[in-house]
């Protein structure tokens, strides 16, 4: 009788097993990040990063050991933007700021210097400056510059208006509005149909002599005659109305400036 050969029994490797569990385990933490993403709820967040946790670090040898949580908390885009737009706001808001209090010192120093040379030139009656948010005013009386119902720069004035140059040559230059004034004495000269005829005129031949100096930029200059329509006192005695007759230079700021601040 024939012994019969025991088969040998073969034992299948599962080896496999974990490292495929392990892949699996994988692909579900993928679609929560996944699925947190689309909904920004720090709280939930937390909550996923402590379920990573106890998943991945049982053994002490997990990939997420000692971290607190796996991955940065999602910002949403919109957020971001919206936050660097009111960052931004902000530096263009103390930029703004910053060079209107610096346009403003720089009119203050401006003004000092006009004032300095109305003293020393004993110019108090018939100049006048006064800083405001539209710019610095500077105010001269026509008896300065022209006679009675004439447009035609006297002599003394000329050397007046040169000076005068030489104090609006400033860095940076300024936009500069000239603008004549007269008063409600109706004309009597054919040369002119109107006081406001008149009053441009002066504003023009002014402007001219300031322009003599080089060193200034035409093309900031203006001028503007408004006749007897915009005084300063009532036209109600010879003293007012020769204060109404006058020539203005309006020097304005480069940057918004608030006076009384």
């Amino acid at each position: 009788m024939s012994r019969r050969k025991k088969r040998k029994q073969s034992h299948i490797d599962e080896s496999w097993l974990l490292p495929y569990s392990d892949l699996l385990t994988l692909l579900v933490a993928l679609f929560i990040v996944l699925f947190a993403m689309s909904d920004i709820n720090v709280q939930k967040y937390e909550q996923l990063s402590g379920v990573f946790r106890d998943q991945f670090s049982g053994g002490g040898n997990g990939i997420l050991e000692n971290q607190e949580t796996p991955v940065k908390t999602p910002v949403d885009s919109g957020e971001i933007e919206k936050e660097n737009q009111e960052n931004a706001s902000e530096e263009e808001i103390d930029e703004s700021v910053s060079e209107g209090e610096g346009e403003l010192l720089h009119l203050e120093e401006l003004n000092s210097a006009i004032q300095n040379y109305i003293y020393e030139n004993d110019l108090t009656d018939a100049f006048g400056t006064e800083l405001t948010d539209e710019g610095l005013l500077v105010t001269i009386v026509n008896d300065v510059f022209f006679d009675s119902g004439s447009a035609v720069v006297k002599d003394g004035g000329v050397t007046v208006a040169r000076e005068v140059s030489d104090l609006l040559h400033t860095e940076p230059p300024h936009q500069i509005v000239i603008s004549g004034h007269a008063d409600d004495v109706p004309i009597g000269d054919s040369l002119f149909e109107s006081n406001w005829e008149l009053s441009v005129t002066r504003a023009l031949n002014f402007m001219r002599l300031v322009l003599e100096n080089e060193a200034l930029d035409p093309t900031l200059f203006s001028a503007k005659g408004f006749g007897e329509y915009k005084p300063i006192v009532p036209n109600t005695s010879k003293e007012n109305r020769a204060k109404n007759r006058r020539v203005e230079v309006l020097i304005l700021p480069n940057y918004e400036i608030n006076v009384d601040n």
